[in-house]
């Protein structure tokens, strides 16, 4: 281990180690070094997934992914930031995770193969798909809430939101940009419409 990781997180735990079951006795033993914020210190995975599942918010991502897209990992990583409900991979499989930093062991990914199998789910669900993308036809973000339970669905990086997902979307919104670049990548868009919903729909969050 390097010294970068061992100033990460904390050592081992000191005196008597907690009965508590939540707690993983090989990280009470050996530290915790993982991404996590300090009240899930020491905690098994499965305690803190579950912990999260009592207050995940109302609203889920979704990405199309059919070139392998490296905003993935970003868009998870943003989704457990803000408690997503759960992340919908659209069309390949696999996708990179290096971007999520692991954060996908704590965030819920369901995978569909096609953009009919996902309208299918969410409309079971009854679930609005509001797309994000400066198409024409988009309304500015910034001038509307979104509704407290949706999905968020971002296009691939470059072409973004295909003809089949634009279709499928029953809103459909923009992100204001000022500068000379064409679009924003999904990685960022995710981030900025997730927080978008915080702002309108979320308390303060616990104590850390």
């Amino acid at each position: 281990m390097t010294d970068e990781q061992l100033d990460v997180g904390v050592g081992p735990w000191p005196g008597e180690p907690p009965t508590d079951p939540r707690y993983d006795p090989e990280l009470l033993a050996n530290g915790d070094r993982r991404n996590v914020v300090d009240r899930y210190r020491y905690w098994r995975r499965e305690a803190v997934v579950a912990d999260l599942d009592h207050r995940r918010h109302g609203f889920h991502v979704a990405i199309e992914n059919w070139q392998h897209d490296f905003n993935i990992g970003t868009v998870v990583r943003n989704a457990n930031a803000f408690l997503a409900a759960e992340v919908h991979i659209v069309g390949r499989r696999r996708w990179n995770r290096r971007g999520a930093m692991v954060t996908d062991r704590y965030q819920h990914v369901r995978h569909h193969e096609t953009i009919a199998d996902f309208v299918s789910w969410a409309q079971r669900e009854e679930l609005p798909i509001v797309g994000i993308d400066n198409l024409p036809g988009s309304r500015p973000m910034e001038t509307t809430v979104l509704p407290r339970r949706c999905v968020l669905l971002f296009g691939q990086e470059g072409p973004g939101l295909s003809d089949a997902a634009r279709a499928a979307c029953d809103q459909l919104f923009s992100i204001a940009q000022y500068g000379s670049t064409r679009s924003i990548n999904a990685g960022v868009a995710s981030g900025i419409a997730m927080h978008a919903w915080i702002r309108e729909h979320a308390g303060p969050p616990p104590a850390q």
